[in-house]
């Protein structure tokens, strides 16, 4: 079994992904933005992205490690 993409280099190679930025967010690109891969080298995982520099890396993540996550944050 291999393991699952951690980061892309460049979330360019996310083909065909909609980023999603928080209704809550300014205008002044001080998010991340969010995407869920179909295909390609993040297909099934949840992409992450500084919405500062969008042709930058994406962190990848599981659907549960970043449901984990949200839920950890909300605690705070």
């Amino acid at each position: 079994m291999s393991a699952l993409p951690r980061n892309v280099l460049s979330s360019t190679e996310l083909h065909g992904v909609r980023w999603l930025r928080s209704s809550y967010s300014t205008g002044a690109n001080n998010c991340v933005e969010t995407a869920r891969p179909a295909t390609g080298p993040g297909a099934g995982l949840l992409a992450v992205r500084d919405s500062k520099a969008p042709a930058g890396p994406a962190l990848l993540f599981s659907p549960g490690s970043w449901a984990r996550f949200t839920a950890a944050v909300h605690r705070i």
